[in-house]
């Protein structure tokens, strides 16, 4: 019989993995009496899970939702899976999840052991997100951003690689005070060791960073928060369209076609709204175009504009003879 301590937890992933537990079966599965069994929820409990019991001859366990979130249990393959959803989820589109995924991401990393660690870098470095419109130069190792996120959280003065928008490279020295995601780029807010100032860096022309050890008693930042120090040091923030078209067909074939990447509401049988928002109008008109109906452009007007320069561009490809073999 497992010790009191490996019972508990795999007491625990049992529970996970099953909306409700007979309370024989689950004694048998661990190895123990049903008055042990007893006892190991009893200690799960204590602990803050909330195990709802059921009694009679039927009678069982569930785990419950409770007031606050309690630690998991996931096994390898659980954890592999969860550091690479959360590798996307930082660099994906979804707004107001990015810059909490980074921080979840740095806990779960500080943690997996070396081997599952390995296979984590692996599944990124074969796998290639297909996203059209993405800004150059936005893809991000995720292991930059959790190596940033927890000199952030520990306060611990880093060390980077640096180059400008005009191509210089430098070496860095700061101390690191927030992540903050814009539109689709993250930006380092730090104040700058060797310029005595606070400074944003852009995280995709970051590189080699390298905690050094050092803590830091965190200055105070001259702005409400992070976010607003950044927004007042970009001279342009980056765009983000919202895009709203009539499409002239059944709403169910349009989300067939292209419902993965924006909103389709039905207006009627043979007519729908769709919506997106973008950082380009790339992506829209090649969606819209992947669509397969008429439709009409209710906002933004640059999109119109757009779709009048690849008109002419496409009718004249069409009207290019295709030269003969001789």
């Amino acid at each position: 019989m497992a010790n009191t301590s490996d019972r508990t937890l795999r007491l625990l992933s049992l529970l996970q993995t099953h909306r409700y537990w007979p309370g024989a079966e689950l004694a048998d599965r661990l190895g123990v009496s049903v008055r042990t069994l007893r006892r190991d929820i009893d200690r799960l409990r204590e602990l803050g899970y909330p195990v709802h019991a059921q009694r009679g001859i039927e009678g069982g366990y569930q785990l419950a939702a409770g007031a606050t979130l309690p630690p998991l249990v996931i096994d390898d393959e659980e954890a592999v899976a969860l550091a690479v959803g959360l590798q996307a989820a930082a660099q994906g589109a979804v707004a107001g999840i990015a810059e909490s995924s980074v921080r979840v991401l740095a806990k779960v990393v500080q943690v997996m052991p070396a081997r599952l660690r390995h296979r984590v870098e692996a599944l990124r470095a074969v796998t290639v997100p297909a996203e059209w419109g993405r800004p150059a130069g936005a893809d991000i190792d995720s292991a930059v951003l959790t190596t940033i996120a927890l000199a952030c959280r520990d306060s611990e003065r880093l060390r980077f690689a640096y180059t400008d928008a005009q191509g210089r490279a430098s070496d860095r020295h700061v101390e690191p005070h927030r992540l903050v995601p814009v539109g689709r780029r993250w930006y380092l807010v730090a104040y700058d060791l060797v310029r005595h100032d606070w400074r944003s860096f852009r995280v995709d022309r970051l590189s080699g960073p390298d905690g050094t050890g050092a803590r830091f008693r965190p200055r105070e930042l001259p702005a409400v928060d992070a976010a607003e120090f950044v927004s007042g040091s970009l001279r342009e923030p980056p765009r983000s369209y919202r895009v709203e078209v009539l499409v002239y067909a059944p709403a169910a074939d349009v989300r067939k076609r292209i419902g993965r990447w924006c909103a389709v509401e039905e207006i009627d049988a043979e007519r729908c709204r769709v919506r997106m928002t973008s950082d380009t109008l790339d992506w829209p008109t090649m969606a819209l175009g992947v669509a397969g109906a008429d439709f009409q452009v209710v906002e933004p007007p640059e999109l119109l504009d757009q779709l009048n320069d690849w008109g002419q561009r496409f009718t004249r490809a069409a009207s290019l003879r295709q030269p003969t073999e001789p």
